[in-house]
């Protein structure tokens, strides 16, 4: 049986994913930073049928939350097969150019940014252990720095300042980890789950949660033939889900 490790999994997209890869015979770890929403999370599952699931307090602004995460997870599996770097925050809004103070940018790279960094190198050892280990970290098509200068692109106005900065840091982040890991089984993805409706949006999304998490949990199950440091938008590129930095 395979493993998993999801970030922010206790609700929306990454929950949803979890219910992917647990219907996929996958046993879930649901990271979650406080630690009554996972259990929660897990309870849930539990009641739809899934018992190969556990709770992981995890909070990724936090080194410490992050190491003592996967010392828990080290003590009870040597494997781990799948990281989705899941958690992520927007900033709040409005987020114009010329008003967003620096710290604003600092708070929510260290959770898109910073976060992903810390847990991956927590988990690379871990990884490394498996035959076809997968990280996908979840993006968004309104982060590509190509979409953003076209003014047909039906998103064009939605500009915002810090989100989409620290998400195009992470992209480039990916691009990084994908090359460095490029001669072994290593399949890591930025991929999109699609603008669908969650709390991170004020449910604003035309999409739903359960699509998205269909579309982060494909990236995650690839096998040897699958792509490898792409930007993956499946809403923006229905063919092939490639879709421009």
């Amino acid at each position: 049986m395979k493993k998993a490790l999801i970030t922010g999994a206790n609700k929306g997209i990454g929950f949803e994913t979890a219910i992917q890869l647990l219907k996929n015979g996958y046993f879930v770890f649901i990271g979650s930073r406080i630690m009554e929403n996972g259990l929660l999370a897990v309870k849930q599952l539990n009641e739809a049928g899934f018992a190969n699931v556990e709770a992981i307090q995890l909070d990724v602004t936090d080194i410490a939350s992050v190491e003592k995460a996967r010392l828990q997870i080290e003590s009870k599996i040597e494997v781990l097969d799948v990281l989705i770097n899941n958690a992520g925050i927007n900033g709040g809004f409005p987020q114009a150019a010329l008003e967003a103070s620096a710290e604003a940018f600092q708070k929510v790279m260290d959770t898109n940014l910073n976060g992903v960094l810390r847990v991956t190198q927590a988990f690379i050892d871990m990884l490394k252990k498996s035959d076809e280990p997968r990280i996908v970290n979840v993006s968004s098509s309104g982060c590509s720095l190509t979409l953003h200068c076209d003014p047909s692109w039906k998103y064009y106005s939605h500009k915002a300042a810090v989100y989409t900065a620290s998400k195009a840091a992470m992209n480039m982040y990916t691009i990084n980890l994908a090359y460095e890991l490029r001669d072994t089984p290593f399949k890591v993805n930025a991929v999109c789950p699609g603008f669908v409706a969650t709390d991170f949006n004020g449910h604003r999304g035309t999409g739903t949660a359960e699509e998205g998490g269909i579309r982060i949990a494909k990236y995650a199950m690839i096998g040897a033939e699958g792509p490898t440091g792409k930007f993956i938008s499946e809403e923006y590129n229905p063919e092939t889900g490639e879709t421009p930095w």
